[in-house]
């Protein structure tokens, strides 16, 4: 299960989104993620689908490989969509005791899983196809105009690269932990839900403690190595704009513009069309 968790690795490769700026695909991951939640209905969801399955498709990254990184968060999907699905009030379609089914609550349910699951697969394919340093890169320099009113753009994008970077490196150790502890006879499968919540207790303390040495060992690395922050910082390979970019670029735009004009101006034009058809 742990291993499933694709968030924070990257898949080596040379596709055309590999090849992108940092910048554009973190800005893209972004129009992405709030064009989700401007769609409304099922037409605008098949299209984020087409889309985001295209990206997949030329980054060239296992389509298995991504749908795995869905398994940890299947009791989270299942329970939005249970509580959507029950508490939505509406047309009753079925009904026992307090237990009621709605249509409306059915379209929500389905929609905000829907939305979970293209949350999660559209910000891994970030992190899939970037490099931790290309990524620490692209948000520092995407921050970098707001350092006139103080916000330290080098060490945000340092903290949340690190932590992108070693989520796989936590999820191993604690695999590792976990096989320790039951080679000695812990259990972690047997029992209800609380008991297995309750074994897992044993873990916290060797995972903290693993967790504090994985950072000690780094922040002595970067001392060692005379790490000083983003002042006068100079960088192996410059990030500059090319065409693959602005064509990037250009298709996000067309795609948000798509999405705004289904979710807002076509239901106000639809009835004229229809009138005039």
């Amino acid at each position: 299960m742990l291993r499933d968790i694709t968030l924070g690795q990257y898949y080596p490769g040379e596709s055309w989104i590999h090849r992108l700026d940092p910048r554009v695909k973190i800005l893209g991951t972004f129009v992405y993620l709030i064009s989700l939640f401007l769609v409304k209905d099922f037409w605008g969801f098949l299209f984020s689908v087409i889309c985001l399955g295209v990206c997949i498709k030329v980054s060239r990254v296992p389509l298995k490989f991504m749908l795995r990184g869905l398994k940890p968060i299947f009791f989270i999907i299942l329970f939005t969509f249970v509580i959507n699905m029950f508490m939505t009030r509406g047309t009753t379609l079925w009904e026992l005791g307090f237990l009621k089914i709605t249509r409306e609550g059915l379209y929500n349910a389905f929609f905000m899983a829907a939305r979970l699951i293209l949350l999660i697969i559209g910000s891994s394919l970030l992190t899939l196809t970037t490099k931790p340093i290309s990524l620490t890169d692209g948000v520092e320099k995407l921050l970098s105009p707001l350092r006139r009113f103080g916000v330290p753009a080098h060490e945000l994008a340092m903290m949340m690269t690190i932590a992108l970077r070693f989520i796989p490196t936590l999820l191993e150790e604690t695999d590792k932990i976990m096989k320790a502890q039951m080679a000695r006879g812990a259990d972690f499968e047997s029992g209800n839900l609380f008991h297995r919540a309750k074994s897992l207790i044993p873990l916290l303390v060797p995972l903290f403690i693993s967790a504090f040495r994985i950072a000690t060992d780094l922040a002595m690395a970067m001392e060692a190595r005379c790490y000083r922050g983003g002042d006068q910082r100079t960088r192996m390979h410059g990030m500059r704009l090319g065409g693959r970019d602005a064509a990037a670029g250009t298709l996000l735009t067309l795609y948000l513009a798509a999405i705004v004009f289904q979710a807002y101006a076509w239901p106000l034009i639809a009835p004229v069309v229809r009138q005039a058809v």
